[in-house]
């Protein structure tokens, strides 16, 4: 085991035509960890996977995974890492089974050490009982867990998970979950896209905000949480009046809002006498706060205050084939 990262990269940029995409992302990944991206619609997610992957070349910048230059040192990248895209890449006429053998055919496996890594994984992945059945038959979850054995048959030490479990249903989504923390605790590197912020909570040792082509926060999820606000307090309005008067009142300090439920978020360290000091200035007459809570900051309000949007799916300009899944 090397101190170098898993992943670096340093001032990558991209542009697709006169839009500018990445405008200088600086990234380091330990190795044996959980690396989670995050970025508004259009923040450069995608197109910074595709970089690492070295499924698009850099503008300017370098970028170096399992010790390799993504540009100079291409093939050795790609021997390194497998991407597994938002939706399965599985052939569903064949069996589950057949499509880990092939899989382990093409990475250049003998016939015989395929049948018995196919046979790992099957099991490794609970899906031994279904590896005779044709994959077309597959749950949605089924298909995804299959999806990522298959790109683990050539045993890479870089994974990269571009919003693996879009799509599924809640129970589905936390087998997955439990399976990236099995594939850590098996040395190897994932790198991380998702929409749901709690996928990244649970999983990632460390995350990126990305916003605009640029890193505009980085740390662990409790360093970003405090970085924002160690607590929230909610506020719920007695009216839409009350809901707009409050709102202006608070301005630039709120992290979150809803005005169907008419509620307001705003930044608090929990205190009494803050607490009490806010409640003071924006209801002095006690008739516009109805009732409120105090809760822990989330990675939603992180989201909100460091880039003003919600999480989306990421539709970069010249990306267009990026929702599908790829092997490389």
């Amino acid at each position: 085991m090397t101190d170098e990262p898993a992943i670096e990269a340093r001032g990558l940029e991209k542009s697709y035509g006169a839009v500018r995409v990445l405008e200088g992302v600086d990234l380091s990944v330990a190795r044996g960890s959980v690396f989670a991206l995050l970025g508004p619609n259009g923040a450069g997610k995608t197109t910074t996977v595709r970089i690492l992957a070295t499924l698009t070349t850099p503008d300017a910048g370098r970028a170096r995974v399992a010790g390799f230059d993504v540009v100079a040192e291409r093939r050795r990248v790609r021997r390194a890492i497998s991407l597994t895209g938002q939706y399965a890449a599985v052939d569903e006429t064949q069996t589950g089974a057949e499509n880990l053998w092939m899989m382990g055919r093409l990475t250049r496996l003998g016939r015989a050490d395929a049948r018995r890594r196919a046979q790992e994984l099957l099991e490794r992945f609970d899906l031994a009982d279904a590896g005779r059945r044709a994959v077309g038959t597959y749950s949605g979850g089924m298909r995804r867990r299959l999806d990522l054995a298959a790109g683990l048959v050539g045993r890479p030490e870089v994974i990269f998970l571009d919003e693996p479990t879009t799509g599924l249903d809640p129970r589905s989504r936390q087998a997955m979950w439990e399976v990236v923390k099995g594939l850590v605790g098996d040395g190897v590197t994932v790198f991380l896209t998702t929409q749901y912020l709690e996928e990244a909570d649970q999983l990632a040792d460390r995350i990126a905000v990305v916003d605009g082509g640029r890193v505009v926060a980085e740390g662990t999820s409790a360093q970003l949480k405090e970085r924002v606000a160690g607590q929230r307090l909610d506020l719920v309005l007695d009216g839409a009046d009350a809901f707009a008067e409050t709102a202006r009142l608070l301005g630039a300090r709120l992290v979150w809002s809803d005005a169907d439920r008419l509620t307001l978020g705003v930044a608090t360290d929990g205190s009494a006498a803050h607490i009490r000091g806010l409640l003071d200035e924006i209801d002095p007459g006690r008739r516009a706060v109805d009732r409120f809570t105090v809760r822990g900051a989330t990675l939603d309000d992180v989201f909100l205050a460091l880039t003003g949007h919600g999480a989306a799916h990421d539709t970069t300009p010249g990306t267009a084939g990026d929702k599908e899944s790829t092997r490389v």
